[in-house]
């Protein structure tokens, strides 16, 4: 797999797994979820409604948007981020990486093998 020379000597026990969190209009989220899966970016991508509440500007705002939950791996983290700013209508679109401590080996090592770094 490509992950070790990426990583150096990490090994598949110590290879960081992550949940990307990204909030999209509702109307945007599909052209994202679409890019990071055909760019091979992310391994699955899950969307949820939300209503979100939150500061902007100096004013509490509210809009119905779309919390994806990008499963990707930590060598990736920038590319998805470069990925989402590139199609995302905010100006600060909130991406925020958690990592994955523990998991379903199998899951995990799927994941690990859907993904790619970009060309």
């Amino acid at each position: 797999m490509w992950w070790p020379a990426v990583c150096g000597a990490m090994d598949d026990a110590s290879f960081g797994t992550l949940v990307i969190l990204c909030t999209a209009p509702q109307d945007a989220s599909d052209a994202i979820i679409r890019a990071l899966l055909e760019s091979r970016l992310a391994a699955c991508v899950n969307r949820h409604r939300v209503h979100s509440m939150y500061r902007w500007e100096g004013r509490i705002a509210s809009d119905d948007e779309d919390l994806l939950f990008i499963k990707t791996v930590a060598p990736l983290f920038d590319a998805v981020e470069q990925a989402i700013r590139k199609m995302h209508p905010y100006d600060i679109p909130e991406i925020i990486a958690l990592p994955v401590t523990a998991g379903s080996g199998a899951y995990l090592g799927w994941v690990r093998k859907e993904v790619r770094p970009p060309q």
